[in-house]
């Protein structure tokens, strides 16, 4: 008997997130990403975090990504998205979102854990293909 089950954006999420607990598919020799240890968080709720990555254009469809997801006390938020340049070159990317969940990012320490993700749409339904993760103590300012 086959199972069928619409794919809509909640079940989307939930795939997107349980892969991204999983361990890179396959990391290259140039495929990186690292966090800086500090961020900022504003009055507001306004949260940015840095870091570096590097990677390689391997010729295939699809953009890649650098996702950032911070974690404070019981808080967990997925924080922007940068459009990565895969030329071999180690750059440089800001992540920043407007977090307005009930309780509040504060200054202090925090953890970050950001991915170098290439989103394969050589299919009809596009899935991610994570290249390199870092998983980093931070302190928000």
């Amino acid at each position: 008997m086959r199972l069928r089950l619409p794919l809509g954006a909640a079940a989307s999420t939930l795939l997107v997130a349980g892969l991204a607990a999983a361990a890179p598919a396959h990391a290259g020799p140039t495929d990186r990403v690292t966090v800086e240890d500090t961020g900022t968080v504003t009055a507001d709720g306004t949260v940015t975090l840095h870091g570096t990555y590097q990677c390689l254009d391997d010729g295939s469809t699809g953009p890649v990504l650098v996702g950032s997801t911070l974690k404070q006390k019981d808080l967990s938020s997925g924080i922007g998205g940068t459009r990565a340049v895969c030329d071999g070159q180690v750059r440089e990317w800001t992540n920043t979102a407007v977090v307005t969940a009930p309780g509040r990012y504060e200054p202090g320490p925090a953890r970050v854990q950001a991915n170098l993700m290439k989103l394969d749409t050589s299919r009809a339904i596009p899935l991610p293909e994570f290249l390199a993760q870092d998983d980093a103590d931070i302190t928000l300012r």
